[in-house]
This record gives C-alpha cells, structure tokens and sequence, in this order.
C-alpha cells in the first residue's frame, strides 16, 4: 500500500517579519487539512526553544479538535535514556575537574591570571569544549596551528586550551559530556535513516544551524522523503549572485544569511530558490525587508547599493512605523524604551524588547515596575539578584572574613533570615542593636559584646524576654567563621548549607521539623537545587580557600530563574534565539 506523502522534502523558507509559530501552523494546516484524521499525529515536529514549543501546541488547539503532531526539542535527544550510550557527565564537575587543572597552571605560571579567576577560565574551556564537540572538532585542529610568528599570548593560549586535551582523551571516567552525547545520537539516528528512512513526516523548524549538531541532522531531516527544514527570516530578495558572495574563499560568516547559504550548498539546494512553507502570511511590510536587504548587502558587493537603491521605489512606505531614539545616556534609554512599552500596552498591543543586554532589561523593567508592569523576560531573571541568591552570598562571605557591625546588620535584616514564627520580635531585636551599634559600638562585634548588650536591654525594659537567647542565637549562628580556611569543597559546602538553614529558621524552629523558609519560594528552590548539586559534585572540587569558594558560590548563582507566577503577557523581553521565531505589535531593538 502506497502512503501518500503530504511534505515534499527539501528546504523551505519564512521571510522575516512573519510570525513564525503562526505560519510554521498554517502551513502545516495547508498540508494536512484534507488529510485523514489520523496523518497529522504521524508527524514529528523538531523545534528549539520550549516557548515555541508551548505556541505551536497552543495554535494547533485554537484550530479545534483534533490529533496533534509530536512536537519535540532537538535539546531532548541528547537526554535520550533508550540511546545505547553512556549517561551525561554533569556539567558542574567538569567545571570542577577543569578548574583544579586550571589551578595548577595558574600556580605554576601565577602571571597568567589571579588564582580567583580558576573557575571563570574553567568555565571558558568547559564552553570550548561544548563547542568543539558540537561541531565535531578535534583538539589538533587547535594544537597544531602554528602561532610562532604571533604575539606571544596565542602560544600562552594555545598551550592554556590544550588543557581540554585531558579530557577528550579520558577513559578512566565513564560518561559523556551533553554535547558530545547530543552529537553521538544525531550521528546513530543520522545513520539509521538512511538505512531505514522514517515513513512519516519529519519537520525541522525554527533552527538556523548556528551549532554544528543541529546542521547535521538539518541536512539528514532535508534528505528524508518527507522531511523538510523550515528556516527563520530566509531573505527572499537575495538574487543568486548575492548568495553566491556570501561563500568563496572570503566567506561572509557575520552575514544574518551565511548559515543559510551553507546549508542549501551542503543539500544541493539553491538558496535563491527555496520555497515559502506558506503563501497565506506575508510579511508586515514587504518594502522595508527589502529596504533591510539591501542594507545587509556583504561587504564585497555594496557597489550595488547605487544600482539597486533607486529600484526600492516610495522610502517613506519603507519606513513607515520606524522610529530612531538617540538616548543621550543608559538611564534615558531605558526610560525611552519602558515608555514604548507601556504606550503599547494602553493602546492593547503586544510588545517585545529584543536584546542580550541583561542590564539593560533589569534597567527596562525597574522602569516598567512603577506603572505595575511586570514583562514576560524569556531568560527570566539572575538567581544571584533574588532574595534566596543574595542570602547565599551574604553567607558565603562569612567564610574567612571577620564580620562587622555592618554586614552583621545587613544579614539580619534580610527578610529570609529568621523568616519563621517569631519574625516580628527577631526585626525589633534587630533594630535595637543597631542603634546601640551605630551609637555605641563596637566595629567587629563578639559574643561578648552581644551578649552585654543583651544585659543592658533586660535592665531597661520590662519587654525583652527571650533577648539573651536571641543574642545567643546571632553570636552562634553569625560569628566565628573568619576562622575557616582552606578546607575540601565538600566541607565548604556542607558548611553553606547547614548555615544557611540554621539563619532562616531562626532559634524557634528546629532543623528537621519542616522545610526552612529560604527553601520554599521558587528562587528557594533553585537555590537549594544549586546548593545541592554542588553537595553531589563537591568531591571533584578539591581544596579551596574561603576566597575561592566565594567565587565560585558567586558563579554558580549566574543562572536565571523564572517564577511561577506569570506576568504580563503583552510585554515580552526577548533574546535574539526567542526573537527568530516570535512576533509583537511593536518591537523594540
């Protein structure tokens, strides 16, 4: 019985501007419409980000009833549990593992960087080696370039990366780390299609091979007889002769369009004629892409700019709904773009702020914060700004450091610290030292101090009772940790976390009755799941100073977390991988 093939294989392009998830669906819809219930279940649809994911699954059910597609992350088939391969090393002890190596170059050659900075470079060669595995290249193609008539940092560099040498040679330690996994079983799936090719329909969409595994099972997914590659503001206006530029021996690798260009030429495909997935969406204005193409023009042909420009006819059609802002500093801009935003939102439009200026959104949305409006930020926000993060910090500080008047304050006063019962007497204890504090002393306080005056305050007032056992509690909980040294990362580890939940509990909940308060929240729980992986990993960390530790404590809380709870959904802040395949009312750049 001959299946009827409802996707003719090959390359297809979306110009941009469209919105991606909503044509990447009506093309699909296109295809499948007249087709038996069951045909649009068989197929698999490849996306990569989870928030396209949720949109395209969201659309296909505004359509109404009916089975949907299998819609899958290209990220999940690294995680793949059936694979007949070894598990996936964590990352974090091979940032552990790289940066005892890391240590000891910097030890034997201390001019090469600061012993603090051993876990920022183990993270660099951590990255480098996720990207070489990626692309499938080996530690000789960097070894062996000769950099003897260079500068003498690119032999100090070269001889620094051949550390990752030890471990894409490593056979002691099973496992693998995720990129290399992730490429492995593109490879075995690459090689079972073209043994067997899948019978149904394989989509691609929303990629532009930026990483070397994804291209390669872009070209496998563009062989199938049915599969088919969608690709994110592919420029139609590109004649064949601008492509071609875009190769040669002076390839164009900054052009929006290179990746493109690689890939028709690895398929045998021609760029200029990919088709559109879809005819029935066409791009918000088809006179300011091409207004936009002939900006982009690689280097080698921009004496076409004369020829080709009066060819665009009316600019100001162009243009329309453009506008340039000359912020005169970074307050004004962020003032400048919340402004937008919010005008966007009184008029009921979307909004979206495309950037991968982190401050810059912190600045935005603390601008947007006093009209009450919370952004949908698709990176959400850095675990080491939020109340669970700092306090970590806060602790981690403690460790070799002799503690102040103002720290100490500082500590008590964060409202994780003693967040259970008793919260209220706990902040008028800790406003009553610190006006003896900043009146009386001393700059460092002790146990002795805190505890004379506690005696004070019992004598004058006849509403202190329990203040000697609270004094008690912060010379205990808080002090005497300038004397930790150099100890393994499992002891420092340990120490954290064990601190940390003795702060938030207070005195008057005891360890293992319920869950401290700095667990709970969303960014308690990230912070716990940090705290923990690095409990698990801490024995591939070898000694660290408290300063080291600091460090490393502060790098780990570098990710994003995003809360439960779901802000405005017309205001978005973008990354440019969320920005290929999203649309807004207005956009922000």
């Amino acid at each position: 019985m001959t299946r009827t093939h409802y996707v003719k294989s090959g390359l297809y392009g979306l110009a941009p501007g469209i919105d991606f998830p909503a044509a990447l669906v009506a093309g699909l819809l296109d295809r499948f419409g007249a087709a038996p219930p069951d045909a649009l279940a068989r197929v698999t649809l490849y996306v990569n980000t989870t928030r396209m994911q949720r949109r395209i699954a969201d659309l296909l059910t505004a359509e109404g009833a009916r089975l949907l597609p299998r819609v899958r992350l290209i990220t999940e088939l690294g995680q793949s549990a059936d694979a007949d391969l070894p598990p996936v090393v964590p990352a974090l002890r091979r940032r552990l593992e790289l940066r005892q190596l890391v240590a000891r170059l910097l030890a034997l050659q201390p001019d090469l960087a600061p012993p603090s900075a051993a876990f920022d470079l183990a993270t660099s060669l951590s990255a480098l080696l996720d990207e070489m595995q990626s692309e499938g290249v080996g530690l000789g193609a960097i070894t062996s370039l000769d950099v003897t008539d260079q500068s003498g940092h690119w032999a100090r560099s070269q001889k620094f990366i051949a550390l990752v040498g030890t471990f894409l040679t490593r056979d002691d330690v099973p496992g693998l780390d995720p990129q290399a996994r992730q490429r492995q079983i593109v490879q075995a799936l690459v090689a079972d299609w073209q043994i067997a090719p899948p019978a149904d329909p394989v989509i691609l969409a929303g990629s532009t091979g930026s990483r070397g595994t994804t291209a390669l099972l872009m070209r496998a997914v563009a062989a199938l007889p049915q599969g088919a590659v969608v690709l994110p503001g592919l420029d139609p206006q590109m004649s064949h002769a601008l492509w071609r530029s875009l190769g040669g021996t002076a390839p164009q690798q900054d052009h929006p369009q290179y990746r493109f260009a690689r890939l028709a030429e690895t398929v045998g495909a021609d760029p200029a004629a990919i088709p559109p997935w879809t005819t029935g969406i066409a791009p918000p204005s088809a006179a300011r892409n091409a207004l936009v193409s002939l900006a982009l023009r690689p280097a080698p042909v921009t004496d076409g700019w004369r020829r080709d420009g009066p060819k665009l006819g009316d600019l100001p059609e162009a243009c329309r709904g453009l506008t340039l802002i000359e912020a005169a500093d970074p307050r004004g801009e962020a003032l400048a773009i919340a402004l937008c935003l919010r005008q966007a939102v009184e008029d009921g439009k979307t909004a979206a702020l495309i950037t991968p200026d982190r401050i810059l959104t912190r600045r935005v949305a603390a601008a947007l914060d006093r009209w009450g409006i919370e952004p949908d930020d698709s990176a959400g926000a850095p675990l080491r700004q939020t109340a669970a993060g700092r306090l970590v910090r806060h602790c981690a500080g403690l460790a070799g450091q002799r503690l102040g008047a103002e720290p100490l304050l500082v500590l008590l006063k964060h409202p994780l610290v003693h967040a259970g019962a008793g919260r209220n007497r706990h902040l008028l204890w800790t406003r009553e030292l610190e006006l003896h504090l900043r009146r009386y002393g001393p700059a460092f306080p002790d146990a002795a101090a805190l505890s004379g005056w506690a005696e004070k305050v019992t004598r004058t007032r006849h509403d202190s009772g329990g203040i000697q056992d609270w004094a008690s509690w912060v010379a205990a909980t808080c002090l005497g940790h300038d004397a930790r040294d150099t100890a393994p990362l499992t002891d420092h580890a340990a120490w954290l976390i064990a601190l940390l939940d003795a702060l938030s509990r207070g005195p008057g909940l005891p360890p293992g009755d319920a869950p401290a308060p700095v667990w709970l929240d969303d960014d308690g729980t990230a912070a716990q799941t940090v705290l923990q992986e690095l409990a698990d990993e801490a024995a591939h960390g070898g000694d660290l100073d408290p300063g080291e530790f600091r460090t490393l404590i502060d790098a780990l809380l570098g990710g994003e977390v995003r809360s439960a709870i779901r802000p405005d959904p017309r205001v978005m802040i973008w990354g440019t991988l969320e920005a290929r395949v999203q649309g807004a009312d207005l956009v922000v750049l």
